[in-house]
């Protein structure tokens, strides 16, 4: 007689093990965080920290070795009536305006230069903007040679034409001619390598068309190029705008042994005191950390309220 076989009980269902969860968020990309960490904290350290210390410190008196004293808004206050820093505004602008637009103008013509060039364009880029690249001091000594008053290469060449000698650093708009002169000269290259990069955005068929169409250099300039270039004029308005209102080394070099007034004092009749010389004179000079730091509040307000003006300016004649 056949024996049944016994029934077998089914094997036992094992649950599968649960999934590990990706990593999310910081634990995903710590590594990436590590790497670019340092940056952050070197600005963190010598960037966001000093600014918050100088608007803390605008509303106390401090002489940088006792202890600080509140003084609230008084100094702010005196700034608004600073016939000193408002002369320095003037001074500054006056030199803004003197290097700012004819360094847009002479940048636009090399930009064009540069693009219609066919051989060497890369020698001509790079002489162009080695002046940007050069210390600042250096250019600023040898601005102070060749606008000496009996030995400069300026009056040199104003007496070979049958022109007076002009004292350039001891007459106020002697100075200030100077010094727009030297930052002029430092920019223009700097300047046009940036017109030169819109320009080579601009497509060739447009030329060609306007060209078909009877229009000369100048027409196709106004009616083409310069309509399609508005927003690379804006950027460089605005950046000139923002280091023109911050010029110190220029001034300072130039001028440094014009006048026994003070270190900072911008040269006779301190025409050549810029907002951020004057912040230089205050802090350093009167050793007043205090108003030196409202000083450079006040200087940031002004460098912001002329920057929007310039980008509000441009962009408006571009929409019309």
């Amino acid at each position: 007689m056949a024996t049944v076989p016994a029934l077998q009980e089914p094997p036992a269902v094992v649950a599968d093990a649960p999934a590990a969860q990706p990593k999310k968020g910081f634990r995903k990309y710590w590594h990436l965080y590590v790497a670019i960490s340092p940056f952050y904290l070197l600005f963190l350290c010598f960037g966001l920290i000093p600014v918050g210390f100088s608007l803390y410190l605008s509303f106390h008196r401090w002489d940088g070795l006792g202890s600080m004293e509140w003084a609230g808004l008084s100094q702010y206050q005196y700034l608004l009536s600073d016939s000193d820093f408002w002369a320095s505004i003037g001074n500054t602008l006056i030199i803004w305006a003197l290097a700012t637009f004819p360094m847009i103008f002479l940048a636009m013509l090399t930009a064009v230069m540069l693009n219609s060039a066919v051989r060497f364009k890369n020698v001509y880029r790079f002489a162009y903007f080695l002046p940007n690249v050069t210390s600042v001091v250096a250019i600023a000594i040898i601005f102070g040679s060749v606008f000496s008053t009996n030995f400069g290469l300026v009056n040199a060449l104003l007496q070979a034409v049958g022109i007076d000698q002009v004292a350039w650093l001891n007459t106020p708009w002697g100075i200030k001619v100077a010094i727009a002169t030297l930052m002029t000269w430092q920019w223009t290259g700097y300047n046009a390598i940036i017109f030169l990069a819109g320009l080579q955005t601009i497509p060739s068929e447009l030329y060609e068309a306007a060209r078909v169409d009877g229009a000369g250099p100048v027409q196709t300039f106004f009616r083409v190029t310069l309509p399609l270039l508005r927003p690379t004029l804006l950027f460089v308005l605005v950046v000139s705008t923002v280091t023109g209102l911050q010029s110190f080394t220029e001034a300072q070099v130039l001028l440094q042994n014009t006048s026994n007034d003070s270190t900072f004092s911008g040269g006779p009749d301190h025409a050549g005191r810029t907002m951020v010389l004057y912040f230089f004179q205050q802090t350093f000079d009167n050793n007043d950390f205090g108003y030196g730091a409202a000083v450079a509040w006040g200087i940031f307000l002004v460098v912001v309220l002329f920057s929007i003006i310039n980008w509000r300016l441009v962009k408006r004649r571009g929409e019309e």
